[in-house]
């Protein structure tokens, strides 16, 4: 059983908490940084949520913003998996709000891991850096990068992009031997550890709610939670992951109706404030000529983004959750930890 010490940045996030559970299952010993180490009982309580002993966990304090801490963050970890970024639920204004930590931070993390003798690095990237250059005609791969230039990207696709150039280029550039490997999932799913949710259970969390009375047009792709930390656990240690993007997907794209009826058909009366009816899309287009946050999603309304998972398959084993029993896994831990209305 392997007792090499493993860095997780961001351990209070929602993929953060599920690489700390899997490290911890498979022997490793952990290391995580949070902001404030008052937060750290927080992060004890999702990891025993989610069925590890968390008591060997060391906490640090460190910031993405912030050079001090990161040398003790790294000191004596064998792997970091750097989850930590930043992922707002609104588009900020100003973009660099976004892609200046994500960017700096992630090379604050390459820079004091490769000072302090680390193996390889596994960065928590996205779909975004892939999906939004032009359409392949073909299910998206690693090969595929977004195109900068475009001048539709949200903030957030920019910071993902661009931190992940950064990241290879400083690998490639000022490595000195540090590996690096690359997980990019699309919109992740799956059961809820704590009050800290991804975007997209947000969503399901909303629908759940009631507080939207229609879906929005269009499609999403999705993939569990537990698989993408089980994606960046593998990649951490197997020989042929250095040097290589993965994409993180369970399956075909899926639109937000048959979402919402997925949702009614598997929960019955827990479904009953989710709503089936689509948005219009000339009044999602009407919407968003004063509202930011609906422009965002404009051009995305008549894509399917399909995307493969082949490659995390053939080299590492993969072999995810169907998106449709991660969505039902995400509502059925916001039900049972009391984050929907009764």
């Amino acid at each position: 059983m392997s007792r090499e010490l493993v860095l997780v940045t961001g351990g209070t996030g929602f993929i953060a908490a599920h690489c700390i559970v899997q490290l911890l299952e498979a022997g490793h010993r952990v290391r995580t940084s949070v902001r404030s180490l008052a937060r750290a009982d927080e992060v004890r309580e999702m990891v025993r949520t989610g069925g590890a002993e968390p008591s060997g966990i060391e906490f640090v304090t460190a910031d993405l913003l912030r050079d001090d801490g990161w040398p003790a963050a790294v000191d004596g970890a064998a792997f970091v998996l750097h989850v930590a970024s930043p992922f707002p639920m609104r588009q900020p204004k100003d973009h660099d709000d976004l892609v200046v930590p994500a960017r700096d931070g992630v090379l604050r993390v390459l820079r004091a891991a490769r000072d302090a003798g680390v193996e390889r690095v596994v960065q928590t990237s996205s779909f975004a850096a892939i999906g939004y250059g032009a359409d392949p005609g073909r299910p998206f791969t690693e090969d595929d990068w977004t195109d900068l230039s475009n001048p539709h990207l949200t903030a957030y696709v920019k910071s993902k992009t661009i931190a992940e150039r950064a990241a290879w280029d400083f690998v490639e550039r000022d490595g000195r031997g540090l590996e690096l490997a690359v997980v990019n999932p699309v919109p992740v799913f799956g059961p809820a550890l704590g009050s800290s949710l991804s975007t997209s259970v947000e969503l399901l969390r909303s629908l759940l709610n009631g507080r939207a009375p229609v879906v929005p047009p269009g499609t999403t792709t999705g993939v569990d939670v537990r698989d993408v930390a089980e994606l960046h656990v593998r990649a951490m240690t197997h020989p042929d992951a250095a040097g290589q993007r993965f994409l993180a997907v369970a399956g075909d794209p899926i639109t937000f109706h048959e979402l919402a009826t997925l949702l009614h058909e598997r929960l019955g009366a827990d479904a009953r404030r989710v709503p089936t009816r689509v948005l219009p899309r000339w009044l999602l287009r009407a919407g968003a000529l004063v509202n930011s946050d609906l422009r965002a999603v404009v051009p995305q309304i008549d894509r399917r983004q399909g995307a493969s998972h082949a490659k995390a398959r053939r080299l590492l084993h993969w072999d995810p959750i169907p998106t449709e029993d991660a969505i039902i896994a995400s509502a059925e831990s916001l039900i049972a930890r009391g984050l929907v209305r009764p």
